[in-house]
């Protein structure tokens, strides 16, 4: 058996803690609907590029400045791959979606990621058999996008807000399959490097993809908004980079379970930002939903984690609101 990692003797004191939980809390609570904001005026795949590519682009040459190797081809195939998988495939749905859904909703539905991780590892090749509890919060995950979407009319805006619900859910499955086997392949030592791979190659894959969609003719100079721009520069600079490296920084001086909390607490900064901010309107059913998902990921996470071998340390995700994760994500967050 392998003897988990040490804490670092040095810890910080309890500002600097308190700062990098209100970051990952409060930043990657916010970036939904800064997402919202962007895609106003902006096409959401080139938008995204412009965020993850820059981001990644810079961490990159930081790292290689401070004399972390250079990832081989291996290594950039297998951040292609899981740069795919989270970011086009989830972060890029949240960010189609929500040219007609509301920010809040997307982060409640984002959360139902843990329940494809449930499914993936029971289909899995380690057919990893769900207890009693994981089962009931997969169940009420379930329930609660059913009750979180509802009966809609599928005419006009009804029918686009059902389309985008039904994206996202793929997206939430998109994240979750680059999750659990992102870990089997190649990948740099060095989490940082790890990620700086995965955003700049999938920044590459958003630009090709963009690009397949048509969405250079909608990049208009003239029609970008302060607004959109303004968010744009706070995804990259504040969801990409600040809170990442908080959530790094964590990881370091407090235990995984401590720090995947922030996963509790994203979806409600999300709907209490679009209700105060974007007017987004909160409805008793958007309450009664949200705490359904939110039970179900509860129960998900921590009995999941209760079977985690007391010598191997639990793995908690970077990633959703959109960031890329560490070796196998436990946890979503599809905009980061």
């Amino acid at each position: 058996m392998t003897e988990p990692a040490a804490k670092p003797t040095n810890a910080p004191g309890a500002t600097a803690i308190v700062l990098a939980f209100a970051a990952i809390y409060l930043i990657w609570g916010s970036t939904y609907l800064a997402i919202r904001f962007a895609v106003e005026t902006l096409p959401p795949f080139l938008m995204l590029f412009a965020r993850f590519f820059s981001a990644g682009i810079l961490m990159y040459v930081f790292l290689r400045w401070r004399g972390v190797p250079r990832p081989g081809a291996r290594e950039w195939l297998g951040g292609a791959v899981i740069g795919g998988l989270l970011l086009l495939g989830g972060t890029g749905a949240v960010g189609w979606a929500e040219q007609w859904i509301d920010s809040g909703l997307a982060a409640l539905i984002v959360a139902i990621v843990p329940v494809w991780m449930v499914v993936l590892d029971w289909v899995g090749p380690e057919k990893r058999r769900p207890t009693g509890a994981v089962i009931a919060g997969l169940v009420l995950g379930l329930v609660g996008v059913a009750v979180l979407v509802g009966p809609v009319d599928l005419s006009g805006g009804g029918r686009m807000q059902f389309i985008g619900s039904a994206v996202v859910v793929f997206g939430t499955l998109s994240w979750a399959t680059g999750s659990v086997y992102g870990s089997h392949l190649p990948h740099p030592s060095s989490p940082w490097m790890s990620a700086a791979l995965q955003m700049t190659a999938g920044g590459i894959l958003l630009l090709l993809f963009g690009t397949a969609m048509g969405e250079w003719s909608r990049v208009d100079p003239e029609q970008m908004s302060a607004l959109s721009l303004g968010a744009l520069a706070y995804l990259i600079v504040f969801g990409s980079l600040i809170a990442f490296a908080a959530y790094v920084f964590l990881l370091r001086y407090e235990a995984p379970a401590r720090v995947g909390s922030y996963a509790y607490v994203n979806p409600v900064v999300a709907v209490f930002l679009g209700w105060a901010l974007a007017a987004e309107p909160v409805t008793p059913r958007t309450i009664v939903a949200a705490a359904i998902i939110l039970t179900g990921v509860v129960l998900i996470v921590r009995h999941r984690a209760s079977k985690t071998p007391p010598d191997v340390p639990a793995v908690v995700p970077i990633a959703h609101d959109g960031e890329p994760g560490l070796d196998s994500p436990e946890i979503p967050c599809a905009t980061c």
